[in-house]
């Protein structure tokens, strides 16, 4: 073998898939060299309560868990989870099109359709499947996707697993959304998806309005309202119950991880070939089904949110008490009036968000901290989610935690 042939027959090295990540890596070392604890990695040693957990061996009120009408500890749900455990076991071991399919899917898929008195409810494993099942499924090749540039990752992803055209439109921006959807052919098929709630600001989307543009073109709309679910509109199904656009709303998806207060997503229509969905949908098809216990709990905190007036009400007293004292203090907020239970606090960068952040953990209140590619970029936030179960007390004393966390780190005055 002579020297040539040697060398090309060598072994190259192989390339580091991981090494592409070596700059998240860098940045989060940097983070925590600064002594913080890591905001994205905390663990909850106990829960006692939708608003009260054990946090490093503190007592600590919980204001991010998306947990908006605390149905997590709701007697008759953790009674429906032990009852279908006793008779159905820990899971399913398989697709719901296989042997996944157990009473309680099917008592669950009723409950939702008694709650959006709508004719058609396919659930999903998780809300984020959800989008990406639907979405991929409904819009095909020569086909519009039309969407809000801040919508949610399981939206963007959707989109990118189908094969459809996908067109943004200005965030919150009727006009613009107008005229993106004047310049598509008039003879193919179009679906506009929308967010009733925003889940990083908390704004509230436009939807009679979008929904009428929609319509005008001949667009089919899709609506999530993972975040409105419960305690918008006079039955809480969302924000397009609220704006009175239920008649031209085409599909709409939600999850069981936010009002519910378990784990699961779901997409309920009106449309007469709905069903056609578990036939086509990959996200459907190719994965297990929720175990029993789990539908159970979803099944009957389902129909106790059919009746919840009295929480739908206490929640929005607390969204006003928060961002009403908030304002009052001086701090930039997400929204110039409390639009929905996500209270946003605006900081200036990454080193105020996160000293402001381990201030309040450390004080004994866990919120979310965001930062981009979550947000807009260079914007960096502190993400309150409010709870029906949050008493009056407690929100006076999130707002004093609130004001001295703030001028310690210079974001009030």
């Amino acid at each position: 073998m002579n020297e040539i042939t040697a060398i090309a027959e060598a072994p190259t090295a192989p390339r580091d898939l991981m090494s592409k990540f070596d700059a998240i890596i860098a940045e989060r070392q940097a983070l925590l060299d600064t002594g913080v604890t890591d905001p994205f990695a905390i663990v909850m040693d106990e829960v006692k309560s939708p608003t009260v957990a054990v946090i490093k061996g503190k007592e600590t009120i919980l204001l991010g868990t998306y947990n908006y009408m605390g149905m997590t500890f709701d007697p008759d749900v953790i009674q429906a989870g032990k009852d279908a455990l006793d008779q159905f076991g820990s899971g399913t071991n398989g697709s719901r099109m296989l042997n996944g399919t157990f009473r309680d899917h099917m008592e669950v898929e009723q409950a939702l359709r008694d709650f959006y008195g709508m004719s058609g409810a396919i659930v999903f494993s998780t809300g984020y499947m959800a989008n990406l099942g639907m979405i991929s499924t409904l819009v095909g090749k020569g086909e519009y996707i039309i969407l809000d540039a801040d919508s949610h990752a399981s939206i963007y992803d959707g989109c990118q697993q189908g094969n459809a055209e996908v067109v943004r439109f200005r965030h919150n921006d009727v006009a613009d959304l107008d005229k993106r959807l004047g310049r598509l052919p008039t003879d193919v098929g179009k679906l506009v998806v929308l967010e009733g709630v925003y889940s990083m600001l908390g704004d509230v989307a436009p939807l009679k309005e979008m929904v009428a543009v929609a319509k005008k073109h001949g667009a089919m709309v899709l609506s999530d309202e993972a975040h409105s679910m419960g305690f918008f509109g006079a039955h809480g199904r969302g924000v397009y119950e609220d704006q009175g656009c239920e008649a031209d709303v085409d599909f709409v998806v939600g999850t069981f991880s936010k009002s519910v207060g378990t784990v699961g997503g779901f997409c309920v229509s009106n449309h007469p070939k709905f069903e056609a969905i578990r036939l086509a949908c990959r996200a459907y098809i190719f994965t297990a089904s929720l175990p029993p216990s789990v539908v159970a709990t979803a099944a009957t905190s389902i129909r106790k949110l059919m009746h919840a007036h009295n929480k739908r009400a206490h929640l929005w007293e607390n969204a006003r008490q928060l961002h009403g004292g908030l304002t009052a203090m001086g701090f930039k907020l997400g929204t110039p009036n409390p639009q929905s239970a996500i209270i946003a606090i605006i900081l200036d960068d990454q080193t105020q968000a996160v000293a402001m952040w381990q201030a309040l953990l450390d004080n004994g209140l866990y919120v979310n901290m965001a930062r981009p590619p979550a947000t807009p970029a260079g914007t960096y936030l502190l993400r309150c989610s409010l709870c029906a179960e949050h008493t009056t007390e407690q929100v006076t004393r999130i707002l004093a935690l609130f004001e001295g966390a703030g001028r310690a780190v210079g974001a009030i005055a």
